[in-house]
């Protein structure tokens, strides 16, 4: 169980549409913060709002039995606006989309990591499905990686 209070940190990840990668990073967060009984409240948004990604929805679901299917895809712009904090703003789409994001109030850490955008994927259904699911897998391990940096730094 996470408790919220002291050593509370805040992560807000974002891509261009929030439809994929910032999906899988907050997924992944949640996931392992729950398991490792880290205090992380973790959210996820997109410079321009899309759709959610049918096969990111499909791996979280069949590889994780995590179900993102209702989640809607929100904006940095509108997180910005309501003066949210957070400890680390992480971009996981490219340096140029990057730039795009606003610069939150408070003492923010801000990373990026480019991960390759899913919506640039071809082939058949299964091809694509394939590289979604190690891009899924790319992403959990730099999340799980994160998380455990942190962990040394309490």
């Amino acid at each position: 169980m996470i408790l919220i209070g002291v050593n509370m940190i805040r992560i807000l990840f974002v891509c261009t549409h929030n439809g994929a990668r910032s999906q899988f990073a907050e997924a992944f967060t949640r996931l392992f913060a729950e398991k490792l009984e880290k205090n992380i409240i973790v959210e996820s948004a997109g410079l321009q709002p899309g759709v959610l990604n049918k096969y990111v929805v499909k791996v979280l679901q069949d590889d994780y039995k995590i179900d993102i299917s209702n989640k809607k895809p929100q904006s940095v712009i509108e997180l910005f606006n309501r003066n949210k904090e957070y400890d680390y703003v992480i971009t996981v789409c490219s340096r140029e989309a990057e730039k795009q994001c606003p610069i939150f109030p408070g003492i923010t850490k801000r990373l990026n990591w480019p991960f390759e955008d899913p919506s640039d994927f071809s082939g058949d259904y299964d091809t694509i499905l394939l590289k979604v699911r190690k891009l899924g897998n790319d992403v959990k391990e730099k999340v799980f990686s994160f998380i455990k940096e942190l962990e040394e730094k309490d």
